[in-house]
Parts: structure tokens; sequence; C-alpha cells
């Protein structure tokens, strides 16, 4: 992802990285390969810890190279991170940037339209400027 040159890394350990965008957001850049749930849950944490710090509600997650969630940390995000990280008092909004080839197996509304995943609304994309424009629409 070009725009990571010259951002401040906020955090980093195997299952990825953080980085803070001056336009008042976080990149998740994941990492390829299997991930440990401890480490997963652990990654999470930061995260939201970053997202407080600042009063932060934006995302940009890079899953090009990731797996896909399991069913734990699918679990986990939505039965215990999400509803910690909505003490901010703020709905979640995240571009999720995906590869062409996920992305065409996709429902053509999840190709389409924003979702929502309990206080997470979200937008898939498979390219960086169309992610960050959708970013810099959200209040």
């Amino acid at each position: 992802m070009p725009q990571l040159a010259g951002l401040p890394l906020y955090f980093e350990n195997p299952i990825g990285r953080f980085y803070e965008h001056p336009d008042g957001y976080v990149i998740i850049d994941y990492n390829a390969g299997p991930r440990n749930l401890e480490t997963f849950q652990s990654f999470l944490h930061h995260l939201e810890n970053l997202l407080k710090r600042r009063g932060w509600n934006k995302m940009l997650g890079d899953h090009r190279r990731m797996d896909p969630f399991t069913e734990q940390e699918h679990d986990f995000i939505n039965n215990q991170w999400l509803q910690v990280s909505h003490a901010l008092q703020q709905e979640m909004q995240a571009a999720v940037l995906v590869t062409q080839e996920v992305f065409t197996g996709l429902p053509a509304a999840l190709q389409q339209q924003d979702a929502r995943e309990g206080v997470l609304l979200y937008h898939i994309f498979t390219e960086v400027d169309a992610a960050t424009a959708w970013l810099g629409q959200q209040a």
C-alpha cells in the first residue's frame, strides 16, 4: 500500500501493523498466513487503544494478503471487540480492501453498497483510492 511510507507506525505483531493516517483514520495492514487467536485478540485490543486515544472511529483494513477470519476470530470481533469499542459512543466505519478475486466472489449487494455488522459500517473495495475517498465522505 503506497501511502504507508512516512506514516507513523503505532503497533506491530505477527498479525500485522497499524499506521496513523493524518486524515483521522487507522490503516490496518494484515500479514499473510495463519493467526493465533490470543495474538489476534491482542492486535485488536491495541487497535481499540489507538482509536480511543485519538478519538477516531474510521479504519482502512487491507485484507488482500490475509487468510479469511476464522469462526473464533469472527465471534471475538462481533461478540466482544465491537461491543467494547462501541463504548466510544460512535459508529465504527471501515473501508476494507480485498483482492479482485475475492471481490468478484461476493454477492452483488456487498460489491455495491455499504454493509453493517453490529456497530460497524463497512464497504468493500479493490482500489486504495476508492477506499480512502469513501472514508473521507464518512462523518
